[in-house]
């Protein structure tokens, strides 16, 4: 309800009190702030994106907003999820977002759906609100919500971030362009690694998660010229931003229902195929590399296929570091073989997909190993807890 009746609209004296900054600015004012407390606004996911424009959406006096999530908050949220306290770790992410919203903002009606957003909930759950903001870090549900957007011609807030690089934008606004302008074709599956894989700098999502609240707000306010049809790119590091031009695509597809985004992604397809490598592939538990390591056996190597600096924050005793980058653009491969040399190859990294990934091409170029079964991680966890976890 971008044009809500505002004479039914009231705010009471204390909520003039907290709005002050606001109301004395023309380009808000008394109407602007009635626009905000009549708006809503549905934010999928509460992660690094979603706790930052969640805080500064309630603090601004937006009236009614959803969250969508489904996960629980963990330790290694708390580095950049700011709307998150160690009090909260192994609860819901939504009841605490909820608990921070109203600590902040008494007034905001919050709405939770504890639920993935899916083909099958999203128009329900997105009908009532006016705006939606993108907080996702997967490619089938940022398809999902631009979808979404598209058959209910409502706006989307969008923003990214990877490492020390963040983006943002407004799709499907005012005949602007959408998500699927900017990629009409997704990724193929595990070439953009995860946030888990990559890292991400704390700060980062706080930058691009205000810069989106901000559009929300603009919007609502009927004010400023927002970032439909402009792509806005953020360098953390050379604290530098830059804007590319979006445009619709005459001859893109009609979005005339939503689909299954994970095979639209070709997510099962590459769960299938990893599947069959991994049976494939010989593999071993932790336990079994422990009763190997303690055997006192020279007639193997233990590679390890992470980066530098998570080598540096843990490893398992006696393994050597070659990255899995290294591998893939063929520099590690002789040192592999170097390593190898008669010896059985016995790789692991994290979790095991990257190193599982790294024997595939190790095989292809004639060299086989064996993957250890969930990685350093396994290994903290089920044999050396002092080794670090991250």
């Amino acid at each position: 309800m971008l044009n809500p009746n505002l004479e039914q609209i009231q705010l009471d004296k204390a909520e003039y009190e907290r709005y002050s900054r606001h109301l004395i600015l023309p380009e808000v004012g008394l109407e602007g702030q009635k626009r905000l407390k009549a708006a809503s606004v549905l934010c999928i996911g509460t992660g690094g994106l979603g706790s930052p424009l969640l805080l500064y959406l309630a603090a601004a006096g937006v009236g009614r907003i959803g969250i969508v999530d489904f996960d629980l908050v963990d330790h290694s949220n708390l580095q950049r999820q700011v709307i998150h306290g160690t009090s909260w770790v192994g609860k819901p992410k939504i009841e605490s977002a909820k608990h921070r919203i109203l600590e902040i903002n008494p007034y905001c009606q919050v709405d939770l759906y504890q639920t993935q957003l899916s083909s099958e909930n999203a128009l329900q759950i997105a009908e009532p609100y006016d705006i939606l903001i993108d907080g996702t870090d997967n490619f089938p549900t940022r398809y999902l919500v631009n979808d979404t957007c598209v058959l209910l011609n409502k706006p989307n807030v969008y923003g990214s971030i990877f490492r020390f690089e963040g983006q943002a934008t407004v799709f499907n606004y005012e005949g602007g362009p959408n998500y699927r302008d900017l990629y009409p074709e997704p990724p193929p599956p595990g070439l953009v690694p995860s946030c888990a894989e990559g890292g991400v700098l704390g700060i980062l999502p706080g930058i691009i998660g205000v810069i989106q609240a901000t559009e929300a707000i603009k919007i609502i306010l009927g004010q400023g010229t927002t970032l439909s049809g402009r792509l806005l790119l953020f360098n953390a590091l050379d604290m530098k931003f830059r804007e590319l031009k979006l445009r619709p695509n005459p001859v893109r597809p009609v979005i005339e229902k939503l689909v299954d985004y994970q095979e639209f992604c070709g997510i099962p397809q590459a769960k299938a195929e990893e599947a069959k490598r991994q049976a494939e592939m010989e593999e071993m538990t932790v336990q079994e590399l422990k009763a190997l390591l303690d055997s006192g056996a020279d007639d193997f190597v233990l590679v390890d296929v992470r980066n530098p600096n998570e080598y540096e924050i843990a490893r398992i005793p006696g393994s050597v570091l070659v990255p899995l980058p290294d591998i893939e653009n063929g520099a590690g491969i002789a040192k592999v073989k170097e390593l190898v040399n008669g010896h059985r190859l016995i790789a692991h990294c994290k979790m095991g997909g990257r190193s599982a990934k790294a024997l595939g091409f190790l095989q292809a170029a004639g060299i086989t190993g064996t993957n250890v079964k969930g990685g350093i991680q396994a290994w903290s966890r089920e044999i050396d807890p002092t080794v670090p976890e991250y």
